[in-house]
C-alpha cells in the first residue's frame, strides 16, 4: 500500500502535472488528489489556493520563466514546468509566503521530480526572480492589448474580443475580477426551511453566512471550502449556486400546477430551484443527452425532497413533436463558452479557441428553435447562458424573434434592489450580468412570451 503523501505542495505539483499532461479537469484532479491524501483541512486549502492560482495565472508565470530562464519552456518537463510556476506563484501571490522558504520547497521538489543539476537551475531561477525589481516582472505597458492578455493571464483572442465589444478600461476591470476568488453561494431549500433557519443553523457550525442581495433565497460566505460535505447540504437543507443562475427561476416565474420544459437540464441547479418555487406543485420534464448527467440530477432531486420532476434522456437538437404547444415555461440553459464563470472555472481560458465559439452559436440557435415549438400560447420562453459574449446572448435572442414573429421579449420584474441596476434592460425583457460590476457570476437571461 503506497504511502499518503503530508505535502500541500508536492499534491499541487501531482495535480498540475495530471491536469498538463492527462487534460484533467482541475476540479475532478483535485478532488481525487485530496481524497487519496492525508492532508489537514488547512492545508488542503492552502493546496487548492495554489491550483487555483497557478491556473489563474499561468501566462503571466510563463512569461516571467520565459524571461529568467535560458532553457526554452518547450524544452523543460511537465514537472520542471510547474515547479517553476508554484515557485513564481507564492513568490509573487502569497504574501504570507516567505520566498525563502517558497524557493527551498521547490528545489526539494525539483531534486524528486528532476535531479540535482535540475534542483540547482530551479534555485538560480527562483533566487533570480526574488530578486528582481517589480518592473522587469511585469510586461511593457506599450501595446495595451498585450499587457493586459499577460498581466492578467487570458489569452489575446478573448482579451481583444471584450476590447472591441466592452472598450479598454471594461476590459481591464473585467479581466482583474476574472483573476479573483469568487465567494461560494447556497440556495436555501425552501421545501425544507427558511434562510433565517438554515443561517441560524449553519452559525452554530461556526460557519459565517450573510444574506445574499440578489435572490431572497441566497446565503453567501467569504474564504469557505468543503460545503459540499456539510451535514445540511447531505439533508437537503441547501444547494450549491450562484446568485445569477437563481435569478433565472425567478425570472421564468413559475405559477402552482403548470407544465414546465427544461431542455438542457444539467447540472440540475435551475430546475431545482423552479421545483421550490412551485412548492412541489405541477409537472416539470428535465432533459439532457447524456445519461451520468441525468444520474447526477437525480441525486440532486433525492436529496433536496422534490417529487414533481420527470427526468428524461433527449437531445435538445432534435424536435419533440409530442411536446408541441404544451408547456406553459420553457427553459433552455444553452450551452456556451462560459466566459461568466472565468473566477470559479479558470480553465476555460486555456481550454477555449474563438473557433469554439462559432460552433457553440449553432447549437444555440438551433436549440432555441426547437424550445419555442414547446410553449403554449400565453406561455414564457427562458434563453439563459453562463457567458458575457454577446453573439451568444443578444444576438441568439434577436435571431430567434426575427424568425419568430408570434414571440415578443417580455418585461422583467426586479426581485431585488440590485437587478434594479439593470431596469432599462429587464424593461426590454433581458439582463447581462457582470462579475466586475454586480460582483456575480457573469450571466444572460432573457425572457420571451408567444403571443400568437
Amino acid at each position: 500500500m503506497s504511502k499518503k503523501i503530508d505535502n500541500p505542495r508536492e499534491i499541487a505539483l501531482k495535480i498540475l502535472y495530471d491536469i498538463e499532461v492527462n487534460n484533467a479537469y482541475s476540479n475532478v484532479s483535485l478532488k481525487k488528489f485530496l481524497n487519496s491524501s492525508s492532508l489537514k483541512t488547512i492545508d488542503r486549502a492552502f493546496t487548492t489556493h495554489l491550483i487555483y492560482g497557478v491556473i489563474t495565472n499561468k501566462k503571466r508565470l510563463d512569461w516571467i520563466i520565459s524571461k529568467f530562464s535560458n532553457t526554452p519552456i518547450k524544452k523543460m518537463t511537465p514537472w520542471i514546468i510547474n515547479i517553476l510556476r508554484l515557485g513564481i506563484y507564492q513568490i509573487l501571490y502569497m504574501d504570507k509566503v516567505p520566498p525563502f522558504a517558497a524557493v527551498n520547497e521547490m528545489v526539494s521538489l525539483g531534486k524528486k521530480y528532476g535531479h540535482k543539476k535540475i534542483a540547482g537551475f530551479i534555485n538560480g531561477v527562483l533566487r533570480n526572480i526574488v530578486r528582481a525589481p517589480k518592473k522587469q516582472l511585469e510586461p511593457s505597458v506599450d501595446n495595451e492589448i498585450n499587457f493586459l492578455s499577460i498581466f492578467y493571464s487570458h489569452p489575446i483572442w478573448m482579451v481583444e474580443m471584450w476590447v472591441k465589444m466592452y472598450g479598454l478600461d471594461f476590459t481591464s476591470k473585467l479581466l482583474k475580477k476574472n483573476n479573483e476568488i469568487p465567494p461560494i453561494t447556497i440556495r436555501t431549500n425552501t421545501l425544507k426551511t427558511t434562510r433565517k433557519e438554515l443561517m441560524l443553523l449553519l452559525k452554530k457550525e461556526g460557519l459565517l453566512p450573510r444574506e445574499g442581495q440578489w435572490c431572497p433565497e441566497s446565503i453567501v460566505f467569504d474564504n469557505l471550502s468543503n460545503i459540499g460535505e456539510n451535514k445540511y447540504f447531505q439533508e437537503g437543507l441547501f444547494h450549491i449556486q450562484d446568485e445569477s443562475s437563481m435569478l433565472v427561476g425567478h425570472i421564468l416565474n413559475p405559477l402552482k400546477d403548470q407544465l414546465i420544459l427544461d431542455i438542457c437540464v444539467a447540472p440540475g441547479g435551475k430546475i431545482t430551484h423552479i421545483a421550490e418555487l412551485m412548492d412541489n406543485s405541477g409537472s416539470i420534464i428535465g432533459r439532457d443527452i447524456y445519461d451520468h448527467k441525468i444520474g447526477l440530477v437525480k441525486k440532486n432531486i433525492k436529496r433536496l425532497g422534490i417529487s414533481n420532476i420527470q427526468l428524461e434522456l433527449f437531445d435538445a437538437l432534435q424536435l419533440d413533436r409530442n411536446m408541441i404547444d404544451k408547456a406553459d415555461r420553457v427553459l433552455i440553459d444553452a450551452p456556451c463558452s462560459g466566459l461568466g464563470i472565468i473566477r470559479k472555472k479558470p480553465d476555460l481560458k486555456w481550454n477555449k479557441s474563438i473557433d469554439d465559439l462559432e460552433s457553440i452559436i449553432l447549437l444555440q440557435k438551433k436549440m432555441i428553435e426547437n424550445a419555442g415549438n414547446y410553449v403554449k400560447r400565453g406561455g414564457y420562453l427562458i434563453y439563459s447562458t453562463c457567458t458575457i459574449n454577446q453573439d451568444e446572448n443578444l444576438k441568439v435572442v434577436k435571431y430567434f424573434l426575427d424568425n419568430n414573429p408570434q414571440f415578443r421579449l417580455a418585461p422583467i420584474k426586479p426581485i431585488s434592489e440590485k437587478m434594479k441596476i439593470h431596469e432599462k434592460d429587464l424593461k426590454q425583457g433581458y439582463i447581462q450580468l457582470f462579475p466586475h460590476i454586480d460582483d456575480i457570476d457573469g450571466f444572460f437571461i432573457s425572457k420571451m412570451q408567444r403571443i400568437i
